[in-house]
């Protein structure tokens, strides 16, 4: 295969490649204290490992928040465009136009919305190439398309247009397959490991949006009945999330549960590192960042409904209560009281590093872009 820097030698040119994900400019910029999410966080770290490489010209349409139409940050230039909290049918032509400034060779996007159809209609009428990543199974066992019926044919004409499609987990390449007759190819969450770890202490640790697919009540309910335990959740408001106060409210009154509300991107690793355990609560996920961050950080993932691949399973790093409230329960109470768990969390880390590492994940995505531009 020809290589970026062989590509870079023969055409003088470096390949462009232009992410977009409007709420990705916090993490950009931490001086701005808006919320962001899983898929924003993964372009975020392959926009910016690929920016390292010298054959690479890497954009990157961010949102409005009162920051110059362009401006670099870590090697990526950066390109404003609509603003995040009102509505986007009225603002598509400020997304539109900021790829048109990215001029790129090709585009990226994850987490589906009518975002995703415009930057496909665009790379079509274009000539560019569009690679989409899924952000989560409710894309591609189909669910996200019976909750938005109007949106979903548009979107699911996006997901036509994407080459290639890549998903988070092997099971979701059967399940895109089965409903949507769509072939796909995997490449993993990604993420930068430390070398050295600090002691962990005997935190439980709970880290997500408040939305409701996350069941942040779920936690509340596990910290009252484990009172002599310390329970941490960190939990920015969900977009539209109108059931935020009193979910503060109801942290409030339990007395071993530290609620905060936000954490930096660059600060939270700090909590993992300390947490003995990770709890999960969520109804449904893809591949969620925060295993990954749990697993690195050696630190054991108790999941209520989410395993993905079987990964907690397969690999020794956690339990996987299929549902089963009872048994969760009593997993964490058998945790609390051993340093066996100590050891789950070790071969959680084992995995992360030899499948995770950003400095490897970053080769895949550069075989993905240097053979487009070569077809071109």
């Amino acid at each position: 295969m020809t290589s970026g820097n062989q590509i870079l030698e023969a055409t003088g040119k470096k390949i462009r490649v232009c992410f977009i994900s409007p709420k990705a400019y916090p993490l950009f910029n931490p001086a701005v204290e808006k919320i962001f999410g899983g898929a924003e966080v993964d372009l975020y770290l392959i926009a910016t490992e690929l920016a390292k490489d010298e054959a690479y010209d890497v954009r990157f349409v961010v949102g409005d928040y009162g920051q110059p139409d362009a401006e670099v940050r870590e090697n990526v230039t950066l390109h404003k465009s609509l603003d995040v909290e009102k509505n986007f049918i009225a603002q598509g032509w400020k997304v539109w136009r900021a790829l048109k400034r990215a001029d790129a060779d090709i585009y990226m996007h994850e987490a589906s919305s009518l975002g995703t159809t415009l930057i496909a209609l665009f790379s079509k009428l274009h000539g560019r190439r569009f690679v989409y990543r899924t952000a989560h199974t409710y894309e591609t066992e189909g669910e996200y398309f019976k909750e938005f019926p109007f949106r979903g044919p548009f979107v699911k004409w996006a997901f036509r247009q994407a080459n290639p499609m890549i998903t988070q987990n092997d099971q979701d390449v059967q399940s895109l397959m089965r409903t949507q007759q769509l072939g796909s190819i995997v490449i993993r969450n990604a993420c930068r490991i430390r070398e050295s770890l600090p002691a962990k202490e005997k935190m439980i640790l709970w880290v997500a949006r408040s939305l409701p697919i996350k069941r942040p009540d779920l936690f509340l309910k596990l910290a009252r009945e484990f009172p002599e335990e310390r329970f941490v959740m960190i939990c920015p408001r969900g977009v539209g999330d109108d059931r935020y106060d009193q979910l503060t409210a109801d942290a409030e009154t339990i007395s071993n549960l530290e609620f905060i509300e936000r954490v930096p991107f660059h600060e939270i690793d700090a909590y993992f590192e300390r947490a003995r355990v990770f709890v999960c609560t969520s109804d449904a996920e893809g591949f969620p960042n925060t295993f990954v961050q749990s697993s690195k950080a050696a630190t054991a993932i108790l999941s209520l409904n989410v395993n993905p691949d079987d990964f907690l399973t397969k690999n020794n790093c956690g339990f996987y209560a299929e549902g089963d409230w009872n048994a969760f329960s009593a997993t964490l109470q058998e945790w609390t009281g051993s340093d066996a768990v100590l050891a789950l969390g070790q071969n959680g880390r084992a995995y992360i590093k030899a499948h995770n590492d950003l400095g490897d994940i970053i080769g895949h995505y550069k075989d993905i872009f240097e053979a487009v531009k070569t077809r071109r």
